[in-house]
């Protein structure tokens, strides 16, 4: 399996780290203390091609990989990682719509969100069912001849409150997956209200919020596809988000090593730079060394979903659990290395680290990717292809 990047990639990877280091970089740490949402920025992002990359050009989106938008995502979290990931959602939803929707639907909605002239949210969460998604409760209950009434609600949206356009999983028929469909619901739909914007500990420039329908009425139109194919296209459009939150946790986890790195030459302690000390050369090749081993399994995962592998989703989950696990640990590391330094705002280093924290959670907890990953070693046993669960 050979990841060197070819010409186009490379361009594509240059373009996002020069976006990230001229417009991302400088605001960033301003972003996270006023909780600012710089929806001007994003729309810079979206002239570039960056707001719906794996969408197909007929409405505006760029037709790319997910090798070449987890390269994007990587670079540009390193510039910041809380735009990074909304970025990631809103090219979910765009994708979620080009491979689900009529092309009524798709021609309604694709060419703003390709833009950016509408933002998008991903609607699956709620109070009750968390990593057990699949016991969701809010209902789509048909009302009319050609609608739709929505009752329920949804918890720790990004974009909550601000974004234009949710793509809502909801029930229509009987409990379990089989009975869940996907709706669109524009902010302005009659019933749709939101909660208070939360306190969190990081991803502050994004906003997030509880999503409420009180008899929110939408057209019939607005379904994706047939009605309960809803989780099967939650699960797809999260296979991709699992490489994409990966290579944002990437995109942090260089930013404070390079931080780390740069700071253990400058910092003398006992009369010399403290990179002259074994115990920090220790973590310094500890840390270059479980960075090399992120990238290689997030590039993996994202060939296996550009080239239809069957088993994307373990490995997607794979490296979500990994990447994210490891990538946090970096970002300690990197913040241990500059000692009391790495614990002030001024360095940069502690809003990495509270930033990278949500990826062991969102897009199924870590808990949930090992459940995945164990699932599917044992069908593997059960179906005799056990070396298959140990293969590249």
């Amino acid at each position: 399996m050979d990841f060197a990047l070819d010409e186009d990639q490379t361009a594509i990877q240059d373009m996002a780290s020069g976006f990230a280091a001229d417009r991302l970089a400088p605001n960033a740490a301003e972003w996270d203390a006023t909780a600012h949402f710089p929806k001007d920025i994003y729309r810079e992002a979206a002239a570039l091609g960056l707001a719906a990359m794996y969408t197909g050009e007929e409405h505006g989106g760029s037709a790319l990989g997910r090798m070449e938008a987890a390269l994007v995502f990587e670079a540009l979290a390193e510039g910041c990682v809380t735009t990074s990931a909304y970025l990631s959602i809103h090219n979910m939803v765009a994708w979620m719509i080009d491979s689900f929707g009529s092309d009524e639907t798709r021609a309604e909605f694709l060419p703003s969100l390709c833009t950016m002239d509408l933002f998008a949210s991903y609607c699956l969460t709620e109070p009750g069912s968390g990593s057990d998604a699949a016991s969701l409760k809010t209902s789509a209950t048909t009302h009319g001849n050609a609608d739709y009434k929505l009752n329920g609600g949804k918890a720790f949206i990004s974009g909550g409150g601000t974004s234009d356009v949710y793509l809502v999983m909801a029930r229509t028929s009987e409990d379990g997956p089989k009975g869940v469909s996907t709706f669109l619901v524009p902010k302005d739909a009659k019933g749709i209200s939101f909660g208070k914007t939360e306190d969190k500990m990081g991803w502050n420039s994004q906003p997030t919020a509880q999503v409420i329908f009180d008899d929110c009425i939408i057209p019939a139109r607005n379904r994706l596809g047939n009605e309960g194919e809803g989780f099967t296209f939650a699960m797809k459009g999260l296979d991709g988000g699992r490489i994409n939150i990966a290579a944002c946790s990437l995109g942090g986890a260089k930013a404070a090593m390079k931080a780390a790195a740069n700071y253990s030459v400058e910092r003398k302690q006992f009369g010399k730079p403290i990179a002259d000390f074994q115990a920090t050369q220790m973590k310094l090749a500890d840390m270059a060394t479980d960075f090399a081993a992120c990238q290689l399994m997030t590039y993996r995962a994202a060939h296996a979903h550009d080239t239809g592998d069957p088993r994307v989703r373990e490995k997607s989950a794979q490296a979500k659990r990994f990447v994210t696990d490891a990538c946090w640990h970096i970002v300690d590391e990197a913040l241990q290395l500059h000692g009391g330094y790495g614990y002030i705002k001024d360095y940069g280093i502690e809003r990495i680290l509270r930033d990278l924290r949500v990826h062991r959670i969102l897009e199924g907890t870590n808990e949930i990717m090992r459940t995945i990953i164990a699932r599917r070693i044992l069908k593997d046993v059960k179906d005799a292809t056990l070396d298959e669960a140990f293969s590249v």
